[in-house]
């Protein structure tokens, strides 16, 4: 009684730990996948030449991405649409990004923090195609979007923007450190 009931005992162990592994490889292979997938939009939308004054976002449910932001670009909601709509698995795409509005003052403010910050600031963050960091210019308001290496960065960038002529506010949504892809 005592060997068939180690037996036994032994059977489920084994079973149950071929069903812990199963399922822990199924989620690494899930996160696995929407990472790939995350990083596939990255790529694209890299390729949808956004300017330092076009910010681009997205957020992938299942099949669906949904992609959020303001764009100063003419045409680059419709590439954006149409180049993510392209990454495989991906059966919806959503546009939820905002055109700004043409502005004669939006137009010098943005002139006049790109020249400050690559002239004073740290302008590696800013080449073509495709910056690091991104100048929105709203109605008089800046805000600052992407990624910089270092706290310092950001805060220099800040107090730039900060300096400029004729802006009411900004914002700051730098994050400090590099994509997790």
């Amino acid at each position: 009684m005592s060997k068939a009931r180690t037996i036994l005992f032994a059977l489920v162990a084994v079973i149950g730990f071929s069903f812990v592994t199963a399922n822990a490889q199924s989620f690494a292979s899930s996160n696995r996948d929407s990472r790939s997938i995350d990083e596939q939009i990255y790529r694209k939308l890299k390729g949808a030449d956004q300017t330092v004054f076009d910010h681009i976002t997205w957020q992938v449910n299942g099949n669906t991405v949904t992609l959020s932001g303001k764009a100063y670009s003419l045409g680059i909601i419709g590439r954006a649409k149409a180049m993510v709509r392209d990454v495989p698995g991906i059966t919806e795409v959503v546009s939820n990004i905002e055109q700004l509005p043409p502005s004669s003052m939006d137009d010098r403010i943005r002139r006049a923090a790109l020249i400050e910050i690559q002239r004073r600031g740290p302008s590696q963050y800013f080449g073509y195609p495709n910056p690091d960091v991104h100048i929105i210019v709203e109605n008089g308001r800046i805000t600052l979007e992407g990624y910089v290496a270092r706290k310092s960065d950001s805060d220099l960038i800040n107090v730039l923007a900060n300096g400029i002529s004729g802006v009411f506010e900004v914002t700051n949504n730098l994050v400090v450190g590099k994509r997790n892809f």
